[in-house]
């Protein structure tokens, strides 16, 4: 196992990410509704950042939502063409334009039902890297990985794999999402020293490519199922610098625990 060595607290400039991704929820007038709701609920917690990844139809009516207040605006993917004949596909320019900030890039859910590769996400990221969008990188194994105890190699490679190209530079826009395949959308969450040692991997393998110093700043989200009654605990953890949230993103109320465990 590779030891992580670099553990929160070393460097104050590390932020703490709480990110929600809708996935194929919310209408615009529901995504307004929501932010409009929200908004007045994590005023003044400043000790994260708060990020809503939103389906592509609501982004301009989410940004207009959230301005003036401490919400960012998210995609939940972008295409790696600037432009071309890609039916259906949206690119970076194009959510730059609409005032999209972050985008969620190489989600397990792309993986699985749209034949997403590592060689795809890596091209993805550089895109939105270039167009200058702020990328939440998700990778993890899945249940038959875990249980074969490969773990660190699956997520060490896909680290590897999905960042080729990617300059040190262009690091310090990227959030890492660890999400273990098997605890996603089933209520199943690893373990916060599961969390801790497989974001611990991550942070050791961001070290060999970049440097300790690119590492120990670098955040690292869990991404698998937390909620507003685990949010506290797996956030407590030295290598968990935030969450990349689900199910419990879509209400006011469990989205603003999250936020307030991270503040």
């Amino acid at each position: 196992m590779l030891e992580p060595k670099l553990m929160k607290g070393y460097n104050k400039m590390r932020r703490t990410v709480i990110a929600g991704n809708w996935k194929m929820n919310m209408t615009p007038s529901q995504a307004k509704a929501f932010i409009e709701e929200l908004r007045p609920m994590v005023e003044g917690m400043d000790k994260c950042d708060i990020v809503l990844c939103v389906p592509y139809v609501d982004i301009a009516v989410a940004v207009e939502a959230a301005k003036g207040s401490n919400i960012h605006i998210g995609a939940e993917n972008v295409h790696f063409a600037k432009s071309g004949a890609y039916t259906g596909e949206i690119s970076a320019d194009m959510l730059n334009e609409i005032g999209c900030e972050y985008v969620v890039i190489g989600h397990s859910e792309r993986r699985q039902y749209f034949a997403e590769t590592d060689e795809t996400v890596n091209l993805r990221t550089k895109a939105a890297l270039a167009a200058g969008l702020k990328v939440i990188l998700c990778l993890g194994e899945v249940k038959e990985e875990r249980l074969a105890g490969i773990t660190d190699e699956v997520v060490s490679m896909q680290t590897k794999l999905d960042l080729a190209g990617v300059s040190a530079e262009e690091l310090k826009n990227v959030i890492i999402a660890y999400e273990p395949v098997w605890a996603i959308g089933t209520g199943l969450t690893a373990t916060p020293e599961q969390a801790d040692e497989t974001c611990g991997v991550i942070r050791a393998t961001i070290a060999k490519l970049y440097g300790a110093e690119a590492a120990d700043e670098i955040t690292i989200q869990y991404g698998g199922s937390m909620n507003d009654a685990n949010a506290a605990e797996l956030l407590s953890k030295a290598n968990v610098d935030g969450g990349l949230i689900g199910g419990a993103s879509l209400k006011t109320d469990k989205f603003t625990t999250i936020v307030k465990a991270a503040n």
